[in-house]
C-alpha cells in the first residue's frame, strides 16, 4: 500500500475514514463573496422599496377611506334632513292645513254599496263650515287652524269632485 503525504494538521486517515475523505475538498473553499454581497445589498434594497411603495398605496388608501367617510356622513345628514322635511310635510295638520289652503273641505258621511247593489247609508254634501270629525293626537294640539274664508267654499252644496 502506498502512502500519501500526511496533511498539515490532519493526521493520516484509513479504512472508511479515509474514503469518506476523499470527497471533501482537501483545501479552504474561498467563496467569491463579492457576489454574495452584492445579492444581500440588492435584496435589501428590493425590500425596502417595496416597503415604501407598499406603504405609499396605504397611505393612499386611507387618504380615499377619509374622503368617502366623511362624504358617507354628509350625504347621511343630508337624508335625515329630507325624511325629517317629509315626515313634517306628511303630518295629519300639514296635510289638513294644505288642504284647507287648496280649497278642500272635510267629506260628509259617506254612503256605501252593499254586494246587491243596494246603497247603505245616507250620502250628505260636504259643507265649509264642518269642522273634521276625527283628528290625529297630533293635530289636536295644533288644531287651531282658522276656518276656511267664504271664498274657499264651493259655491253649490251639490258641487263635484274633480276625478268623479
Amino acid at each position: 500500500m502506498t502512502r500519501k503525504p500526511e496533511v498539515k494538521g490532519r493526521p493520516e486517515l484509513r479504512g472508511r475514514a479515509a474514503r469518506l475523505a476523499h470527497l471533501l475538498p482537501t483545501g479552504r473553499a474561498q467563496a467569491a463573496r463579492t457576489p454574495f454581497v452584492l445579492l444581500v445589498v440588492l435584496l435589501l434594497g428590493g425590500g425596502l422599496i417595496g416597503l415604501l411603495v407598499l406603504n405609499s398605496a396605504l397611505s393612499e388608501g386611507a387618504f380615499r377611506l377619509d374622503d368617502l367617510q366623511r362624504e358617507t356622513k354628509e350625504l347621511t345628514d343630508e337624508e335625515q334632513a329630507l325624511q325629517s322635511d317629509i315626515d313634517a310635510y306628511s303630518a295629519p295638520d300639514a296635510l289638513q292645513r294644505r288642504a284647507r289652503e287648496l280649497g278642500m273641505v272635510p267629506g260628509g258621511d259617506p254612503a256605501f254599496l252593499g254586494p246587491d247593489g243596494k246603497v247603505k247609508g245616507v250620502p250628505s254634501a260636504a259643507s265649509a263650515a264642518r269642522a273634521p270629525l276625527v283628528l290625529a293626537p297630533e293635530a289636536l294640539a295644533t288644531a287651531t287652524a282658522p276656518p276656511p274664508s267664504p271664498q274657499s267654499a264651493p259655491r253649490s252644496p251639490h258641487a263635484t269632485t274633480p276625478g268623479r
